[in-house]
């Protein structure tokens, strides 16, 4: 796995766990708490985030697996999933499959467990990331690849800890254009690369088309 590989991985899982989409989410629901309520919410968070995306990493192509589903397969859902989200975030939309449906949030805040639901998931670790761990997963070969994506993701989720770790002075900083760019950007980056995990999910599926 070469640096451009690293990069777009990066890219991909920046976009979909995106630290300044999720920042303004997490001050929302968060509004009544004191700052060392929301340091220690960020530190569960974190936490648990991590121990999903270990999980999937280890054992998610097991579990499509289970159910006959292939990586190629797969790759092609995931992409159109994440396609989907990518043009959520373009259009300005609410992404109700990371950020809940109108129901669930009127009862988000009676929730006791407020640091995995709806935080950790589906926020953080959604449908969206979900597949596309799967994805890289899944094409990696070998252990050296393995960890590549392991610490791509680690980093990733270093910055949300920082992001959210902070959030009282972050969102005193983060204006809402600003926030509204970076959703815009990461929007795009998003969307092209859906589009190539579907092209090349198609192309592996039906290979009379390559």
């Amino acid at each position: 796995m070469d640096s451009a590989e690293l990069t777009k991985a990066f890219g991909a899982f920046f976009a979909i766990m995106n630290p300044f989409v999720n920042l303004p989410l997490f001050l929302a629901l968060t509004t009544k708490f004191s700052v060392v309520q929301q340091r220690t919410l960020a530190v569960k968070v974190i936490l648990f985030s991590a121990i999903m995306c270990a999980v999937i990493l280890f054992a998610g192509q097991q579990i499509i697996g289970f159910f006959g589903i292939s990586i190629d397969l797969f790759r092609i859902a995931g992409g159109i999933v994440l396609a989907h989200i990518a043009w959520s975030m373009l259009n300005g939309q609410d992404i109700t499959s990371h950020h809940g449906t109108d129901g669930e949030k009127e009862h988000m805040a009676d929730l006791s467990g407020l640091a995995f639901y709806p935080i950790t998931f589906p926020m953080i670790v959604g449908p969206g990331t979900i597949a596309t761990l799967i994805i890289y997963a899944g094409h990696t070969q070998g252990i050296k690849e393995f960890i590549y994506i392991g610490g791509v993701v680690a980093v990733i989720l270093a910055i949300l800890f920082v992001a959210l770790f902070f959030a009282s002075f972050f969102g005193k900083v983060l204006s809402d254009t600003m926030r509204v760019i970076m959703t815009r950007l990461m929007g795009m980056i998003l969307l092209a690369i859906a589009v190539e995990m579907i092209v090349a999910g198609v192309k592996a599926v039906l290979p009379g088309l390559a």
